[in-house]
């Protein structure tokens, strides 16, 4: 497989309209990995990474939708090679996502991993029947997370917070300096995503 250069360089090769290189780019590649393991391929990739500031870029019911497109006319026997680069998402649209593909699939399923499957991603991946990854490849706690700050970790900061002011006052400056660092409805939003997690 080429690296990210060489990738970049055959794009610019390319004399397509603008938008269009990259999908020949990469339709070659996904082929050349079907001709090679004899199975049917989906990418589910995001620019979480490259686009942090852009929102919707996480697992959500809409993708289902997406899966179901990509899976239509595919024969269904050959298995089904995922290749996953998310963040993660929601839970309920994740287990729907799950479900589906292992009804069409019949289980037989493969996550390839190039560089990162969190939370949600990461359950995507459990649930099929081998993970490949490579050495920079990792995937990430399945535990509800807001910007990378742990739900459950958060609640029970808060509750140890309570518990200690309560028992000795002298400790409010301290717990304040914490606390206060929380942005407004961020206690609701652990409790809510601990809630659905």
């Amino acid at each position: 497989m080429p690296n990210w250069n060489q990738i970049l360089q055959e794009i610019s090769s390319i004399q397509a309209q603008a938008g269009q290189a990259f999908d020949i780019v990469r339709k070659k590649y996904l082929a050349q990995l079907n001709a090679h393991t004899g199975r049917n391929v989906i990418v589910y990739y995001s620019g979480w990474l490259s686009k942090p500031t852009v929102g919707g870029l996480q697992i959500n019911d809409e993708d289902k939708n997406g899966f179901m497109m990509a899976v239509h006319g595919l024969d269904k026997s050959k298995g089904l090679d995922l290749v996953l680069h998310t963040p993660g998402g929601a839970i309920a649209a994740t287990q729907s996502i799950v479900d589906y593909l292992h009804k069409m699939f019949k289980n037989d399923i493969r996550a390839f991993i190039p560089q990162i499957a969190m939370s949600a991603g990461t359950m995507i991946a459990c649930s099929c029947k081998e993970i490949w990854m490579g050495k920079q490849s990792n995937l990430g706690p399945i535990d509800p997370q807001l910007s990378g700050v742990p739900a459950y970790g958060v609640l029970k900061e808060f509750k140890t917070a309570c518990k200690e002011v309560k028992a000795d006052p002298k400790k409010t400056a301290i717990w304040q300096s914490i606390i206060g660092q929380y942005r407004p409805t961020f206690l609701s939003q652990c409790d809510n995503s601990a809630a659905a997690g």
